[in-house]
């Protein structure tokens, strides 16, 4: 959604970047940069610099001279193609100073587009009948090739192995068209999978094809004859949820026995083993490129070959190559990124470690193999009025402040649009993660991703404004905002979101999940429509869920009680990993600012007395979780798995059937004035200014992956 509705301190913030995007025809020191222009030039408006490198070159020779004034420096950005082989490096070197800053734009409605990758042209048909007679009779007469060496392209880093638990790595080459990222030749085609039908018994006694959980390492058994038409099984892989379905990995097909139905996969192998009945599918195959928008690349011989989908409009085809980011910010402080198209690379679009006050403001960032923007380390960073668009991971990670002094980091994610992230890894690869203390993500629009939507992990954050809807689409036990596993995450924020139509397989999907324990969370003021689980508390104390509103949820409120579970994988959760997270914080500080840990010492004893003893371990109850003045039309409140409903503070509720007590998602959930809600205290809430804002800095309007 978008409003209007804006404070007037930051109207006047949105009224200085806009004045500062007009271009400035004769300004001193402002620097042009053009894709016809040369680095022999003075870099003018007239006569601009064709390269960035030459920019920066200017930039801080005027640095150096004293010549960047008070109200800052203007690297205009003209419009066009700009193909990169490598980053853009910024360092302190190329800061702004006595709090000027160094914008790096784009020229007035202009869009300048930083490519990653290698234009590919002079496609042709597929001629070589060796080949022919691989593919599909339907693909024979569409499917077109290019010899990429014959372009200068012989080193091809080939697919690795990602997913979850597994490093952050550059995509392996992709293909785009028309924008848009092409579908790696796959068997199922996507929408479908196949199921593991068993695997290898480990004792040595015959074959398991039961339900459990197979050892590493391993493989496991599959149904059909579809491989046999496979003539080289040299580079398949496979991508599956191997044992749950919040876990998946893609791995090489070390040996494929097509007699015994069996395939054995290469190092490191899939996580938690193998579980019947999971989903999976082959890619990389090119008997199986048999739809439109599939490509295949051999990289022995380096033939390209692609089924191009119709009517995109664009015929541009990109082979992403760069693997480092577009552009990285070391140390630099008083930066400003701008109005730039960042796209069809390998890596991340923008990088920034360390620094102070670097803005990454109005720019679309797509088609990138990995995050759109990583921050590590500095203080106030932000991302504001961006479109973040078909990423192979993340959207935005955040990562900033101190844990052992509880300094806030500052950072923030503003006013942004996010869809399509997790092409490749799927899980725990959130449009938004922040890591630390003190971080902001706020009046965000997410939609379409296989996971979570926002990812915290932490003190003092806030996840405010949010809109957030369609994800989960192909994952289950996951939270549209998420968290979990330590006692010590606390002072978090999750005001005025609003969670609705939300995905799921297996378990399903959570709209706020605070997991395995995690405590200490206030939610309030947020809309949870259509959400399966809407607010879990998964174990949790000192959770304040208050003057929230649940429509058509299943239920509104869960809470389980598995801290007291008796069983070795929970009893070593509670009785070793939370202790574990206790210590590894200085306790008197977090006692001080969160007085509710002390409610722990009843368990796990006081800091620096002796250990609690005369019995065993029993347990940490879900205490002190406070669930008041809610507003909830439908299925109301579970308590289940150890968690007694007498634990929770649960008071000044109304619960109703009748859609007429709160309106429709179209009319903005408006609560009758007559409504018995009010005389129990429940407060409005903003529902028209939550998701993005109309601000300046968001120039254009927000659009969606395949019209930007």
């Amino acid at each position: 959604m978008i409003s209007n509705r804006w404070p007037w301190s930051h109207i006047l913030v949105a009224f200085s970047l806009l004045s500062l995007r007009l271009p400035m025809a004769s300004a001193r020191g402002d620097i042009f940069v053009a894709p016809n222009g040369n680095d022999a030039n003075p870099g003018t408006q007239a006569k601009p610099f064709t390269s960035f490198e030459r920019a920066k070159a200017e930039v801080r020779r005027l640095r150096n001279q004293g010549g960047i004034s008070k109200s800052g420096l203007n690297v205009w950005i003209r419009g066009g193609v700009y193909l990169r082989t490598n980053s853009l490096e910024l360092t302190a070197e190329d800061s702004g100073t006595n709090g000027s800053t160094i914008r790096w734009r784009a020229y007035g409605t202009e869009h300048p587009r930083l490519i990653g990758g290698v234009p590919l042209t002079g496609f042709k048909a597929v001629s070589n009948p060796d080949i022919l007679a691989r593919l599909d009779p339907a693909a024979r007469s569409n499917v077109v090739e290019l010899d990429l060496k014959l372009r200068g392209i012989d080193h091809f880093e080939g697919m690795q192995s990602r997913g979850f638990g597994r490093p952050t790595l550059p995509a392996h080459e992709e293909l785009f068209f028309g924008g848009q990222p092409m579908r790696l030749a796959r068997w199922p085609n996507e929408g479908e999978s196949e199921k593991i039908a068993g695997f290898p018994n480990t004792s040595g006694q015959g074959d398991d094809h039961g339900g459990a959980i197979g050892s590493l390492p391993g493989g496991f058994f599959y149904a059909g004859e579809r491989p046999r038409r496979w003539k080289d099984t040299s580079d398949i892989w496979v991508h599956g949820y191997w044992a749950w379905d919040w876990a998946n990995s893609y791995e090489r097909v070390a040996e494929l026995k097509m007699d015994q139905h069996f395939i054995s996969t290469a190092p490191p192998h899939g996580l938690y083993g193998f579980r019947k009945g999971q989903r999976f599918h082959f890619l990389n195959i090119l008997e199986e490129l048999d739809q439109p928008s599939e490509w295949f690349l051999d990289r022995k011989t380096g033939i390209l070959y692609f089924w191009k989908p119709p009517g995109t409009g664009s015929e541009e085809t990109v082979l992403s190559v760069l693997s480092g980011p577009l552009i990285r910010i070391t140390g630099g402080t008083n930066l400003m990124i701008q109005g730039l198209t960042l796209e069809e690379s390998r890596g991340n679009g923008i990088e920034i470690v360390d620094g102070a006050s670097t803005l990454v403001s109005d720019c679309l960032l797509r088609n990138l193999g990995d995050w759109g923007v990583t921050i590590s380390g500095g203080t106030n960073h932000g991302v504001q009025g961006c479109d973040i668009f078909n990423t192979g991971d993340g959207g935005v990670s955040v990562t900033g402040g101190d844990r052992s002094t509880l300094t806030p980091g500052g950072h923030y994610v503003e006013n942004c649009h996010f869809a399509g992230q997790g092409r490749w890894t799927k899980c725990y690869v959130p449009a938004v993660s922040l890591t630390g203390v003190g971080l902001r993500a706020s009046h965000n629009l997410i939609h379409d991703h296989p996971h979570c939507a926002i990812l915290f992990w932490g003190n003092d954050h806030r996840i405010e404004y949010n809109e957030i809807h369609h994800i989960a689409l192909e994952t289950g036990d996951v939270g549209a905002i998420y968290t979990g596993r330590d006692y010590t995450f606390r002072g978090n924020k999750i005001l005025y979101n609003y969670i609705h139509e939300t995905g799921g397989v297996g378990m399903g999907s959570m709209g706020v999940y605070m997991d395995d324990c995690v405590s200490g969370t206030e939610v309030t003021g947020n809309v949870f429509y259509k959400v399966h689980w809407a607010m879990f508390i998964g174990g949790g104390r000192d959770h304040r869920v208050e003057n929230n509103l649940f429509v058509d949820c299943d239920p509104a409120v869960r809470v389980d009680g598995r801290g007291l579970d008796a069983s070795p994988v929970w009893r070593e959760m509670v009785d070793r990993t939370m202790r574990q997270s206790l210590a590894a914080v200085p306790l008197e500080l977090y006692r001080q600012r969160y007085p509710e840990l002390k409610s722990l010492d009843t368990w796990y004893g006081a800091p620096g007395q002796p250990p609690l003893v005369g019995k065993a371990f029993q347990g940490v109850p879900p205490e002190g979780n406070v669930i008041s003045r809610n507003v909830c039309v439908g299925k109301w409140l579970e308590a289940g798995w150890q968690a007694k409903p007498e634990s929770l503070d649960v008071r000044d509720n109304l619960v109703v059937t009748d859609l007429r007590q709160v309106g429709s998602s179209a009319e903005g959930f408006k609560i009758p004035k007559d409504s018995p809600a009010w005389k129990l205290g429940f407060k409005p809430i903003p529902f028209d200014e939550i998701g993005l804002i109309d601000a300046s800095h968001r120039k254009r309007p927000s659009g969606t992956a395949a019209n930007r």
